[in-house]
C-alpha cells in the first residue's frame, strides 16, 4: 500500500554515472581512447557510458576502480540510482499522459480513509491508485478487474458505480488479508453462525466484534467496511485463498435487520456456492436461482421457517407480539420486523422502532 512509503526519502534529481566518469577523466588528464584502453574495453562502450547510452555493468565498475581508485559499489550505486530515477520520471510521464483514468475513482474518500496519500498531480494520483490496489500499471489493473467483473456474473444486476465498486472490494480484501483467521473449517463455522444468530440481542458494536472473532475461529475473514459514494452494495462474498473465505459487510441500509440478514445472506455463499465467484448483493431481492437460495437459507436460519409461520398464523403483528415471538426465538425483534417487512405483512413504515438504527463511528 502507498503508506508503507510515506517516509521515504526520495530526491528529485540523480547525476548521471557518464558526468562522474568524465569529471574524473578530467581530474586525471585521461582521455576517453586512453581510458578504454587501460579498462581493455573498446572506446565506443566508454563514450556510450559517458552518454549514457550504456549502463555500468559490475564488470566495467571493477575495471573503472582499478583504474580510477573509485569503489566499484560507488559507480554501481551511481548507475542503479540514475536508471531508478530516469524509470520513476518514465513512469511518472506515462501516468500523467492517462490521468483521466483517475479521475473516475473516490480519490477524496480515499484520501479520507488514510489508504492513499494526497495527489498533487494527476499522475500522482494514478501512482497512488495503483499502489492501493497492489498492481504496477493500469493494463495490469484492467485485467484484474475484467477477471473480476466474469466473478461477479450471478450477482444482481444492481447499480454501482464500477471503479467505486472496485475501491470498496479492495478496502475489505486489505482489512480481510490481515485477520488472524485459522484454515476454514466448514463443521466450526455452521457452529459459530449459531453462535452468532444470539449475537444479534446484543449491543451490535460489542456484537459485531465478537461475531468477527467467532469467524475467524472458523477460519473466515469479517470484514466491515463503510460505503463508497456510488457503492449500492449490502455486503460481498469471495474467497481470498482456498483456506480464507470473506464476509464483507457495508451496513448501508444502516439497520439491525438489514445487517444480519446480509451477514448470514453472505454467509450461504460461502457454505452453498462457488468458491470461484465473488457474490456482490445489493439487496435481499435474489435475481437468479443462486441469490433465491442464500435469501432462503439466510432467513430460515435467522427465523426458522416452521416458528415464523405458526407466528404469522396467529394473524397479531403488534409491538407486544413481536417481542415475545422473538424472546421466544433468542433473537432481536428488528429481524422479526425485518421478516414480515419483507413478507408484506407489515408495512415499510411499521414498527421500525424495533430496529436498531446503525451509524459509523465517524458519523454525527
Amino acid at each position: 500500500m502507498a503508506a508503507a512509503a510515506i517516509n521515504e526519502y526520495r530526491p528529485d534529481y540523480a547525476v548521471p554515472p557518464g558526468s562522474v566518469l568524465e569529471e574524473r577523466l578530467a581530474a586525471y588528464n585521461i582521455s576517453h581512447a586512453e581510458f578504454a584502453r587501460r579498462c581493455g574495453r573498446s572506446p565506443k562502450l566508454i563514450s556510450d557510458i559517458v552518454a549514457g547510452k550504456a549502463p555500468i555493468e559490475p564488470k566495467t565498475a571493477i575495471q573503472f576502480e582499478k583504474v580510477l581508485g573509485v569503489d566499484a559499489d560507488l559507480w554501481l550505486g551511481i548507475e542503479k540510482d540514475y536508471r531508478l530515477y530516469q524509470t520513476r520520471a518514465d513512469e511518472a510521464a506515462e501516468a500523467e499522459a492517462a490521468s483521466a483514468w483517475s479521475e473516475t475513482f473516490p480519490i477524496k474518500e480515499l484520501m479520507e480513509r488514510g489508504v492513499i496519500r494526497k495527489p498533487s498531480t494527476g499522475g500522482e494520483a494514478v501512482s497512488e491508485l495503483l499502489s492501493f490496489f497492489g498492481v504496477a500499471s493500469i493494463e495490469a489493473w484492467q485485467t484484474r478487474h475484467r477477471d473480476a467483473a466474469v466473478a461477479y456474473r450471478h450477482s444482481p444486476s444492481f447499480k454501482s458505480d464500477r471503479p467505486a465498486l472496485a475501491s470498496w472490494l479492495r478496502l475489505a480484501e486489505i482489512d480481510a488479508a490481515r485477520q488472524p483467521c485459522r484454515g476454514y473449517r466448514e463443521p466450526e463455522f455452521k457452529k459459530m453462525l449459531r453462535q452468532i444468530r444470539r449475537l444479534t440481542c446484543a449491543p451490535v458494536p460489542e456484537a459485531l466484534e465478537e461475531a468477527r472473532k467467532l469467524c475467524n475461529h472458523a477460519g473466515v475473514a469479517l470484514a466491515f467496511v463503510k460505503p463508497l459514494p456510488k457503492t449500492r452494495l449490502s455486503g460481498a462474498a469471495w474467497w481470498l485463498s482456498t483456506r480464507k473465505p470473506v464476509i464483507a459487510l457495508s451496513a448501508r441500509h444502516k439497520t439491525d435487520d438489514h445487517l444480519w440478514f446480509s451477514l448470514f445472506h453472505e454467509a450461504a455463499h460461502v457454505l452453498l456456492h462457488s468458491k470461484k465467484t465473488v457474490f456482490l448483493d445489493g439487496s435481499n431481492d435474489g435475481e437468479d436461482d443462486i441469490e433465491v437460495e442464500a435469501n432462503a437459507w439466510a432467513a430460515n436460519f435467522l427465523v426458522p421457517r416452521a416458528d415464523l409461520q405458526r407466528f404469522i398464523d396467529m394473524g397479531s403483528y403488534g409491538s407486544v407480539d413481536i417481542r415475545r415471538f422473538a424472546d421466544e426465538q433468542g433473537i432481536a425483534p428488528g429481524v422479526v420486523v425485518g421478516s414480515l417487512q419483507h413478507r408484506g405483512l407489515l408495512p415499510w413504515n411499521r414498527l421500525n422502532a424495533l430496529k436498531v438504527r446503525l451509524r459509523w463511528t465517524d458519523e454525527r
